[in-house]
């Protein structure tokens, strides 16, 4: 099984980054998918859920930011995050339903 996330980097407060993250080697369209972030010194936190049947779910603290969706035919989930806050900064972390995670992509928030 591989996950691997791609599309972090810096982002000025305010402005917009789409993570992207690919997955193989299981049957992805029967998986949950979640987008998990750990800032420095803190604990990894669930952001963002898109179950089999596309509903969504998300943090209190990126409600209404952050959009979670998925493509069942590329084997991918996205996460479009606008209105970004220096808090948003962290490692985001793709989840396949249960237990496969990729490395991790950094998104700095900062002007």
């Amino acid at each position: 099984v591989q996950v691997v996330e791609s599309g972090g980097g810096l982002a000025l407060p305010g402005g917009s980054l789409r993570l992207s993250c690919s997955v193989s080697g299981l049957p992805f369209k029967d998986r949950a998918m979640q987008w998990y972030r750990q800032a420095p010194g803190k604990e990894r936190e669930l952001v963002a859920t898109i179950t089999t049947a596309h509903i969504t779910r998300y943090a209190d603290s990126v409600k209404g930011r952050f959009t979670i969706s998925r493509d069942n035919f590329q084997n991918m989930v996205y996460l479009q995050m606008d209105s970004l806050k220096p808090e948003d900064t962290a490692v985001y972390y793709c989840h396949a339903s249960w237990g496969f995670w990729g490395q991790g992509t950094p998104v700095t928030v900062s002007a």
